[in-house]
């Protein structure tokens, strides 16, 4: 449950501001099928998250037992301080969007996914917890979470959340995981 629960939050947070948000902004003004793009962001979430979070699970059994938590919990630390740095949207020129809503939505979310904050946050949320299933759902349901209200509601929300307390929240989260994960073999 914990894995769920730490996977939802996490990156439901750190999807605030990230790209691949401000993509489903972009596709919401593109689009009318409001379905489609949340279909389409939902099975591009599910592939990539479900690869991320089985290659966190087996680089978890590459690594040295004794060493794990350090590797971990740096690196919760860097992605943490990375997500001080805001996204742009970069998505204005893209010929995808004539592929309909579902297939430039799959398409250019799960590309965009590639190398982003919060599929590197599965995949270390994949080797923390060693559960590609709780990570998998918690890390869709936080996807989920923070875009389907863009999709629906986008610039009423967009201008109403502060982007920069979130991504300030959302390090903090980051850095307690981190240090956490780093202290608990420490202090057993």
């Amino acid at each position: 449950m914990e894995a769920l629960l730490t996977s939802t939050s996490t990156v439901a947070l750190a999807e605030i501001g990230d790209k691949t948000q401000l993509l489903a902004l972009f596709l919401a003004t593109r689009f009318a099928s409001k379905v489609s793009i949340v279909l389409g962001i939902l099975a591009a979430t599910l592939l990539n998250h479900a690869l991320s979070a089985w290659l966190g699970v087996e680089v978890a059994h590459w690594i040295p037992e004794s060493a794990i938590s350090w590797v971990v919990g740096s690196s919760f630390i860097a992605v943490g301080l990375w997500l001080l740095i805001p996204d742009k949207d970069d998505s204005e020129d893209n010929a995808m969007l004539k592929y309909g809503a579902f297939s430039a939505t799959f398409i250019l979310f799960f590309l965009a996914e590639i190398g982003d904050k919060t599929q590197i946050a599965t995949v270390l949320l994949g080797a923390h917890y060693g559960s590609i299933w709780m990570v998998l759902l918690g890390s869709t349901i936080g996807m989920m979470l923070a875009n389907v209200p863009v999709i629906f509601a986008g610039n009423w929300i967009m201008d109403r959340i502060n982007a920069n307390r979130t991504r300030q929240l959302a390090c903090l989260l980051f850095l307690i995981m981190g240090i956490v994960t780093i202290a608990t073999p420490l202090l057993q």
